[in-house]
């Protein structure tokens, strides 16, 4: 019989460090003493969704210290929840190591993630990552991915910095206590969507009128936001009926993407509570409906110095700025900042089935839709995959990305504007011209499907690198059980309904 050597799963994992002691020490005297009962303890799914158990607060210090099992198959679930691998079969174990039979992956908690819920009482929260019960990470993780592409950035001195324009709807439910989705009758995989009606009927951008409607609402997701120490910085009317906006102040990359996932998550619980439905649904299942996009603001900034890489503010770049027209890169861009626009550009198809993550998303990409057709970039201009925003002499100049949908798991689609635009840098990749046409003809065409979006993943040897080929091809699998079951469904719109409004 073999004796482990080990004290605890946290110090086999090799990361029971002093300085997590010392959080995790804190976490536990503030959880006692705000009384709290439950610890839910999260981790977030390959399509960026919440899941995970809640322990009693009791015994928070075990979870911290040995880990709590989770069943390995949520790894493996499409957005139906569906398995997608056969893991009681005898191949998985040569195709996917540590899921055969079912078998359980440990959850060790982020102690510098911890929350108290403002609309649960007595409740923490906590965000996990996996690992097999040998110690091993579990790679398949998309937060472990970020992770890794972060990694990269730092042995060159370098961090990541994101700012969030996030659109989605809110409705108002028809019936909260007894709606379609509650009938044990209508039960079905997945059940029915709610009933819903308008918060505001839209069509009229930015209208007081249309916000002093929605303000209820409105005022719990503020209020949500702020209770978490999410960094608001506003709350707007979207053009489209019931659609809205949140607009949060930059900060690391890997803060920006924690609080993503605990935002959507957040306002859905307390919207619910208070008779709302909230969706992150690119494209609601309604006609007259404007899409909902997530636009990416990002810069690379300096580990030691803090100072934004991509901005000119030298009195010397401000002088080069000057003799260069404004449709190249380098006008606004340090020559660091143009590279890896470059990078974003060359790997623009590569990268979208990590931007826009469901089928739905796909019928955002129209002309004049103020969201991308073609693999373009434009100085302050709303048509083009990459807005890039600021000049020389502002220091807060950066790149937005307008590729992705408001369901994307941000762990994945920061990693995939990192390893691209790292590429664009590490190669010296130049940028064309600005576009100021961004729907006219010309440029490479954006993926028009999941499915296609995932074969130009699969062919991206930049990518594949950067992500792990075995990470590709599980989520080329993943999704792609998506995309398959799609275009088998009788009724796509019921499909849409039930897969993504009622759930996303």
């Amino acid at each position: 019989m073999t004796t482990s050597t080990f004290e605890s799963f946290a110090e086999q994992c090799g990361i029971h460090t002093p300085a997590r002691q010392a959080e995790v020490q804190r976490v536990l005297d503030l959880a006692q003493a705000s009384g709290l009962e439950w610890i839910r303890l999260a981790w977030c799914d390959v399509h960026g969704s919440l899941r995970g158990k809640t322990w009693v607060t009791s015994e928070l210090a075990s979870a911290f210290k040995d880990g709590m099992g989770l069943v390995s198959t949520l790894l493996l679930k499409d957005t139906s929840d569906r398995t997608v691998y056969k893991v009681f079969e005898a191949d998985v174990k040569s195709e996917l190591p540590g899921f055969e039979g079912a078998s359980n992956v440990m959850l060790l908690p982020d102690p510098s993630t911890f929350k108290i819920l403002p609309w649960a009482e007595k409740t923490g929260w906590l965000l996990c990552q996996p690992w097999f019960p040998n110690g091993q990470a579990v790679a398949y993780d998309s937060r472990r991915i970020l992770q890794s592409a972060l990694a990269k950035l730092a042995t060159h001195g370098w961090g990541m910095k994101c700012g969030l324009e996030v659109e989605f709807h809110i409705y108002k439910l028809k019936n909260l206590e007894h709606d379609h989705d509650a009938d044990p009758a209508q039960a079905a995989w997945p059940g029915p969507a709610p009933q819903v009606s308008l918060i505001h009927p839209g069509y009229n951008l930015l209208n007081e009128l249309w916000f002093d409607r929605a303000e209820p609402a409105l005022r719990i997701v503020k209020q949500t936001a702020q209770d978490l120490g999410l960094p608001l910085l506003s709350l707007e009317i979207e053009l489209g009926p019931s659609q809205v906006e949140a607009v949060f102040k930059a900060t690391d990359a890997m803060t920006a993407a924690d609080n993503m996932v605990l935002f959507r998550s957040a306002v859905k619980q307390a919207l619910r509570r208070a008779g709302y439905h909230a969706t992150f649904m690119c494209r609601p299942p309604f006609d007259n409906i404007m899409s909902s996009g997530w636009h990416l603001h990002q810069s690379l900034y300096d580990l030691s110095a803090g100072h934004n890489l991509f901005a000119r503010t030298s009195p010397q770049d401000i002088q080069e700025a000057q003799t260069l027209q404004s449709n190249n890169a380098r006008h606004t861009l340090s020559n660091m900042g143009a590279h890896y626009l470059a990078g974003l550009l060359a790997h623009g198809q590569g990268i979208t089935s990590l931007c826009t993550t469901t089928v739905n998303g796909f019928g955002r990409f129209k002309p004049n839709a103020l969201a991308p057709q073609a693999i373009l970039w434009g100085r302050d201009n709303r048509g083009a995959m990459l807005r890039v925003v600021g000049g020389a002499g502002d220091a807060a100049t950066r790149i937005e990305n307008r590729l992705g949908e408001p369901a994307a798991n941000p762990y994945l689609y920061m990693a995939a504007q990192i390893l691209a635009g790292l590429d664009g840098i590490e190669n010296s990749l130049s940028a064309p011209e600005a576009t100021e046409t961004p729907y006219a003809e010309g440029g490479l065409r954006l993926p028009s499907t999941l499915g296609e979006a995932l074969t130009h993943l699969s062919t991206n040897t930049v990518l594949n690198a950067g992500l792990g080929r075995d990470f590709v091809r599980y989520y080329q699998r993943i999704k792609q059980s998506e995309q398959t079951r799609f275009n088998a469904a009788e009724d796509p719109v019921e499909f849409q309904r039930r897969e993504y409004f009622s759930r996303i």
